[in-house]
């Protein structure tokens, strides 16, 4: 499995408000994407600077997201490109659930099983 954690600066018209907003209303469209598992949409408390915490079920999966129409989208929106950095996900802990282990006690049949 793979974690990617994505950031880009927000231009100055974006503040947390619209940053929110827009977030919620395009969560749902991750829900298709092949290889996709959770993803946690980010806004630095600082402001300014945004993004998300993807777990992929492979890095080829995530590689393949983060091109074409969805980078196409981050500069259309944003004015810049993304800053992407790709890390092996070994093992989860969720209070929420009450599990913690390796990260594959989670996956089931292609989806995460790691409460919400």
């Amino acid at each position: 499995m793979i974690t990617a954690i994505v950031l880009y600066q927000l231009p100055p018209s974006i503040g947390y408000e619209e940053c929110r907003a827009h977030f919620v209303s395009i969560a749902p469209d991750f829900l298709g994407v092949p290889g996709f598992l959770r993803k946690h949409f980010i806004y630095s408390v600082a402001g300014g600077v945004a993004g998300g915490t993807y777990l992929w079920e492979s890095l080829e999966a995530a590689q393949r997201f983060y091109k074409g129409p969805w980078l196409e989208g981050i500069r259309a929106r944003y004015g810049v490109d993304p800053q992407i950095a790709y890390y092996e996900t070994f093992a989860i802990a969720d209070s929420v659930s009450g599990k913690a282990g390796p990260v594959d006690q989670f996956v089931h049949s292609g989806a995460a099983h790691v409460a919400a």
